[in-house]
């Protein structure tokens, strides 16, 4: 007979990376929708649908002003249908429009009522991020940079002296002035398991010993990565890869970069306990400072620190600028992406799809709420910087059109309208296809 009891492990892991990608999705597309909806309320035009997902309708509730609000069985998206579109693609009904209710329609408002209601889907993903980034900078605060120890980590296997709240004028005997020398001094230190440094203490000047600023920490797992699958996690310790002993963080990735095997042997310090576990490297498209990318192997995780210098709280003006700023250069960052794979310089292996953001909300989910936020944060920039694209069907593809009205003083032919949504449609699921197929061949192949 067969036991249901095994296919617990196997739903729970199911829905802990189904659930958080639909909250994530449904927030995101219900701002993005919102946007649309609440503009073009503003400007007289009557939406008849708003609906969070597709296909078979669970639940349906009509406001008032004739606005139907429905939640669909499958929540990949949603949509806003305005009187006068045919589809939720708002591609315009070829039947001719009353005179009387032309104006309230998307196809009959005036130009710029249009614009302004399709650019208000993307626009509210932007403002979305920058709330969300400007909340979690205050939350979270920012990283001093006064060479004062803040948090110490639990550094197994090694004894110091050095305490949290003590000031570090001297590492190794070099003088340092801010957090930004101490890792600079540091990351000239080989093969270092206990450093010098002189502290200043309720008073007095001491010298004492202290834990390497970098060792073989893991800061954090990169979803959907090497590290991720083999269930590598935020706090570990990596004591030797191999038969190799570490000593610091740059020992370790020089030999993950070294790697000419499929798989690796990790020797992990965890909870009081020393684990093995394996993991297969993978080649990726690394981006490097001037905007290129090379390939390099990687597993996925970023380096802890021994010890932080204190957070600092932030007020809600700077927070707003460092909202801005995040978003501004996540859509700086998307855009050079789109360029590296359209000119060959990055690999179209790397575009991901549902499957991919799928579980990558499972594994940030894992990470704690504040990090759900900042997965969201980035999903809606994408998604509004993606929705801008003059691709037909888009939003981006509808504004094209209304500056070619704008330019030639009329609107394209409904025929040509037709075509182009179709072409539109036809290339966003190819494009969506060859994601997915990459989804599944990182999950396979990895």
């Amino acid at each position: 007979m067969f036991d249901f009891l095994n296919l617990i492990p196997f739903i729970g892991g199911f829905l802990a990376t189904v659930v958080p990608f639909v909250i994530v999705l449904s927030i995101v597309v219900t701002i993005h929708e919102l946007g649309h909806y609440l503009v073009g309320r503003w400007c007289g035009i009557h939406a008849e649908v708003f609906s969070l997902g597709f296909g078979p309708i669970l639940t349906t509730l009509t406001d008032k002003r004739g606005t139907r609000w429905q939640i669909a069985a499958i929540p990949l998206g949603g949509y806003v249908k305005f009187l006068g579109d045919t589809d939720a693609a708002s591609r315009p009904d070829s039947a001719p429009l009353d005179p009387a209710i032309a104006h309230k329609t998307l196809t009959g408002a005036a130009l710029y009522k249009r614009a302004l209601t399709v650019v208000a889907g993307p626009v509210a993903n932007f403002l979305l991020s920058i709330v969300l980034f400007a909340g979690l900078a205050m939350i979270i605060g920012k990283v001093s940079n006064e060479p004062i120890v803040g948090e110490l980590q639990n550094i197994p296997l090694i004894q110091h002296e050095l305490q949290t709240g003590d000031k570090i004028i001297k590492v190794n005997g070099q003088d340092v002035s801010n957090f930004g020398d101490i890792e600079r001094v540091s990351v000239k230190i080989e093969r270092a398991t206990h450093v010098r440094y002189v502290v200043e203490r309720d008073g007095e000047t001491l010298d004492v010993s202290g834990p390497y600023l970098l060792p073989p920490l893991v800061g954090a797992v990169i979803p959907v990565s090497p590290a991720s699958k083999a269930g590598l996690k935020e706090g570990d310790f990596i004591i030797a890869i191999d038969d190799q002993k570490l000593s610091t963080f740059q020992e370790l990735s020089q030999a993950i970069k070294k790697s000419d095997v499929k798989q690796r042997n990790l020797t992990l310090w965890r909870d009081g306990h020393e684990i093995l576990i394996q993991i297969s490297p993978a080649v990726r498209d690394f981006p490097l400072p001037d905007g290129t990318f090379e390939k390099r192997v990687m597993v996925g995780i970023a380096a802890g620190y021994a010890f932080t210098s204190p957070m600092q709280s932030i007020g809600p003006i700077d927070a707003l600028k460092f909202g801005v700023l995040r978003t501004y250069h996540v859509i700086v960052d998307s855009l050079n992406g789109i360029y590296q794979i359209a000119t060959g310089v990055v690999g179209a292996e790397n575009l991901q799809g549902p499957l991919g953001i799928a579980q990558m909300s499972g594994d940030t989910a894992s990470n704690g709420i504040l990090s759900l936020l900042t997965l969201v944060a980035f999903i809606s920039t994408a998604i509004g910087f993606l929705n801008l694209l003059p691709i037909p069907v888009l939003d981006g593809g509808h504004l094209v059109l209304y500056a070619f009205e704008a330019l030639t003083g009329r609107a394209p032919s409904p025929k040509f309208i037709q075509v182009a949504m179709t072409m539109g449609m036809s290339l966003l699921l190819g494009l969506m296809l060859f994601a997915t197929f990459n989804d599944i061949s990182r999950m396979i192949w990895g």
